[in-house]
């Protein structure tokens, strides 16, 4: 498609270095992730501002996919722009994050994600950690802070496919990494926790995939009226003591719950690892490590003695959180992470 507007429909017999264009992916399509009823967005990627030949193509191109129905979300922007507007806006620069490569002059979209890297990412991972975190918070705020809603959304809700963007985003900013998978090779995930996260995020795409197809529109929530025909097209029958619908609808907490240890695991990570601002934090009250009743604490932090304590005896998870408590000292990151691994 592309192919054929420039080179026949708009052909340029001695292009200057402003008639170059490249398409690019952002969004859910960025992430190669599109749902039924999902828009595709894209970035039109310019290496000045707009020239007449580009303002043809990208109009000809646009009314072509609007001609094939598909939902459009777009913008047309010079890199310069691109950078410019990443600095004030976190959505912008979220969406350059993710974004990838589709068609056009490659050399230029090459040059956007140096710059973003050398220009934004640089130096500013704890911020763009905190705005996400602090985005996250906000939006489990508004829609009911709880994974255990009755009609939950399965996109924005608590323990939802947005709460594994948010993972991903993160990781992406921090790691150069392509594949959520490399993250094992850096020690960030275990193996089995990669598979949770995979597991997760299969399942949760195909009920979203479903309420599409239901609701014939980009419908989120698992509302009442559809929850047992999802459980009917997942499989999931009614037997001598469980209805379908309650089947499905608990395998759906169990896998929000396994996104929010997911959360938390990551985030302690990351804090102990980029030395992020804890989320709760409490007052400083000394730097020396020392055992205190069972535990190391080292500054004002408290932590296991041994990786294997949790798994050995549960009963400390208890006691190291009533321990926190009484003597207002913060928990360790790695004790956080030793703690949900250990409950698998």
């Amino acid at each position: 498609m592309y192919d054929v507007t420039v080179e026949r429909v708009f052909p340029m017999i001695n292009p200057t270095t402003a008639e170059r264009l490249s398409l690019v992916a952002v969004g859910g399509y960025g992430r190669d992730e599109l749902a039924p009823q999902s828009d595709i967005d894209l970035l039109f990627l310019l290496p000045y501002k707009q020239t007449p030949w580009g303002e043809q193509v990208v109009e000809y191109l646009l009314y072509l996919l609007w001609d094939l129905s598909l939902k459009v979300g777009y913008a047309t922007r010079s890199v310069d722009s691109c950078i410019r507007y990443a600095r004030e806006d976190m959505t912008i620069r979220t969406g350059l994050v993710e974004s990838r490569y589709l068609w056009g002059d490659e050399d230029l979209y090459k040059e956007l994600r140096q710059r973003f890297r050398d220009d934004i990412v640089a130096n500013t991972g704890p911020e763009f950690v905190d705005e996400k975190l602090e985005e996250r918070d906000l939006r489990h705020h508004r829609l009911g802070d709880s994974r255990y809603l009755v009609e939950p959304n399965l996109k924005e809700g608590k323990g939802g496919l947005r709460d594994l963007h948010t993972l991903y985003w993160i990781a992406k900013y921090l790691y150069p990494i392509d594949d959520i998978k490399e993250l094992v090779e850096l020690d960030v995930l275990t193996a089995a926790e990669l598979r949770t996260f995979q597991r997760a995020e299969e399942f949760l795409w195909r009920v979203r995939c479903h309420v599409h197809y239901v609701a014939g529109r980009p419908e989120e929530r698992l509302t009442f009226d559809i929850q047992t025909e999802l459980a009917e097209r997942m499989g999931y029958r009614d037997k001598a003591k469980t209805r379908g619908i309650e089947s499905f609808m608990k395998q759906y907490y169990l896998v929000a719950k396994s996104v929010g240890s997911l959360t938390r695991i990551f985030c302690a990570f990351i804090e102990e690892k980029h030395k992020r601002t804890p989320r709760f934090r409490l007052p400083l009250i000394g730097l020396r490590r020392r055992e205190v009743d069972g535990f190391m604490l080292e500054g004002s932090r408290l932590n296991v003695i041994d990786e294997k304590d949790f798994a050995n005896d549960p009963i400390k998870m208890i006691r190291i959180f009533h321990l926190a408590q009484e003597k207002n000292y913060d928990i360790h990151p790695q004790a956080l992470q030793l703690m949900v691994r250990a409950r698998g």
